[in-house]
């Protein structure tokens, strides 16, 4: 005989328990991907040449900050809190800061410091099988250097690294707070990409409403609610983020820098603009698909309707004369049967003649 098993599955924490408790500053990861170890790529460069390391130990990754040259420290994998807490101490980040940088849960946000001014953004692009991906990355912009922590190898700088390596544009002629606008600029122009997406899809789903407003077209509106309100809650708060870029009074920021980060506010009030008009077409389509619902429901009664008022008199007829009472007069005609036939079919073709004057049919 087999005993029942008295084990019973411990619950899973959720993402927002596992920082209850803890003290400020803890370096805890909130992500959903697997814990992997980090791995580090350095691109080291100046105006003559570009080199690429990839250091293995903090200390290695600590002589970058401080160099002659412009490095770009690119850390992928931000769930190894031990090593993310080592090489935020080596950098002297604020454990607060370093807690901010794996919360993948942290709006965006902008923090400066004497030696160093932190960002909290969330990357937005499209996978392969055309369905949004957001991946939390932070900036840390240093003299020399410019610190960046991203969960994924996947990225949206492909184009910066291509400008950085083959001496494209201007990133090689210009000092770290180029770098941090350029890969700022990299994320913000990708929600353009993201944008169009959202477009399309609109306009694919505006057309099956219209056509086949099936409860499937209602799951997909509620789904595209949902990836624009996500998106909206992550790309809303940069724009006064780059206001701050452009106002602060940090040496780190070049004058020549705020022109180009002007253009990147430009560009986040374009896609909060566009979000807001999205938002609303989305709300608009639901309403959209309800009325049009409403509308076939309305036509099936519609025709019931209809079939029942030209059978109701066929029935009334039908009902008297089978009623069985032996002194009907009707019943010893001789062509009774042929005259009620003809009255049912002449209130029947009567009928369907008033409904078509009516333009009820």
């Amino acid at each position: 005989m087999k005993r029942k098993s008295t084990t019973q599955e411990k619950p899973k924490v959720s993402r927002a328990r596992r920082k209850i408790g803890k003290a400020p500053g803890t370096i805890t990861y909130l992500g959903r991907r697997e814990k992997t170890d980090s791995s580090v790529n350095v691109l080291d460069y100046s105006p003559e040449e570009v080199y690429e390391y990839y250091p293995k130990t903090t200390e290695e990754i600590l002589s970058y900050k401080d160099s002659v040259s412009t490095s770009w420290i690119d850390v992928v994998g931000i769930s190894d809190e031990l090593f993310i807490a080592d090489l935020g101490q080596k950098f002297g980040l604020n454990p607060l800061l370093l807690e901010d940088a794996i919360n993948t849960q942290q709006r965006p946000k902008i923090d400066e410091y004497e030696d160093y001014i932190f960002g909290v953004f969330k990357m937005l692009y499209l996978s392969n099988s055309n369905e949004l991906v957001n991946e939390h990355v932070a900036l840390v912009l240093f003299e020399n250097c410019v610190l960046v922590f991203q969960e994924v190898k996947e990225d949206v700088f492909e184009g910066v690294r291509n400008r950085l390596i083959n001496g494209l544009g201007r990133i090689r002629s210009r000092t770290s707070d180029y770098l941090f606008f350029a890969l700022l600029d990299a994320i913000i122009d990708n929600y353009f990409v993201v944008l169009e997406s959202i477009n399309h899809r609109m306009e694919v789903l505006e057309e099956e409403v219209y056509n086949d407003p099936s409860p499937n077209v209602a799951q997909k509106i509620q789904q595209l609610k949902k990836d624009i309100l996500k998106i909206r809650r992550y790309v809303f708060p940069v724009k006064e983020l780059i206001s701050r870029l452009i106002d602060t009074e940090n040496q780190l920021i070049s004058r020549d820098t705020k022109l180009f980060l002007r253009d990147v506010h430009d560009h986040c009030t374009e896609i909060n603009e566009t979000l807001q008009v999205y938002r609303e077409m989305s709300m608009s389509l639901m309403e959209m698909y309800m009325s049009n619902m409403s509308n076939k429901m309305n036509e099936v009664m519609k025709v019931l309707t209809i079939m029942a008022s030209i059978f109701i008199p066929l029935t009334f007829v039908a009902g008297i004369y089978g009623m069985n009472f032996k002194n009907m007069p009707e019943l010893q005609t001789e062509y009774g049967y042929f005259v009620v036939w003809g009255v049912m079919i002449i209130l029947f073709i009567g009928m369907m003649v008033y409904f078509k004057r009516k333009r009820w049919l």
